[in-house]
């Protein structure tokens, strides 16, 4: 005799609701590049999130409480000349993120106080040394003003450099 066993999930009554279009974002043209990485980060203050972009590689930084569609000439954080592969926001201050791309170089950038208004190209700071694309960049979580970049076959660490220039 065959018996079905149910499975014991202290979780198998739980289901999921599915938010109204007024409270997602909407048409955001997410990369497509193939690289291990979540393509956003989430600070208490804004969302960021990898796009498409023709000639370089660019992201949006949108602020947390606008949400719906968003509209395809909203300003980006666009000064990487190949894709960008990976985000992360400073755990210090929540206007500071680091960017890494494939023109092998790591970029952080000063977010205004209330978002962008318009394009931002310039970064506070341009960290080069990487032979191969940037795959992977991180701030440290308790120290002040640590960030790592890795590729493929190398990694650095830099201290101190973005107290001067960034002001944190």
């Amino acid at each position: 005799m065959f018996r079905r066993v149910v499975r014991a999930s202290k979780f198998r009554h739980v289901f999921g609701q599915a938010l109204k279009n007024d409270q997602c974002y909407d048409d955001i043209r997410v990369s497509r590049v193939t690289w291990d990485s979540s393509f956003c980060a989430v600070n208490p203050k804004f969302v960021a999130i990898i796009i498409e972009a023709s000639g370089g590689g660019a992201f949006l930084v949108l602020p947390l409480l606008k949400t719906g569609r968003i509209d395809k000439a909203y300003p980006t954080v666009c000064g990487h000349t190949g894709p960008v592969l990976d985000i992360d926001w400073c755990p210090h201050n929540d206007h500071v993120i680091a960017s890494g791309s494939e023109d092998c170089t790591v970029m952080v950038w000063q977010i205004p106080e209330n978002g962008l208004v318009t394009p931002l190209a310039e970064p506070v700071v341009v960290l080069e040394g990487h032979s191969k694309r940037v795959g992977i960049v991180t701030w440290h979580p308790t120290a002040r003003n640590v960030l790592m970049s890795a590729g493929r076959y190398r990694f650095n660490t830099l201290c101190g450099e973005l107290q001067i220039r960034v002001g944190l």
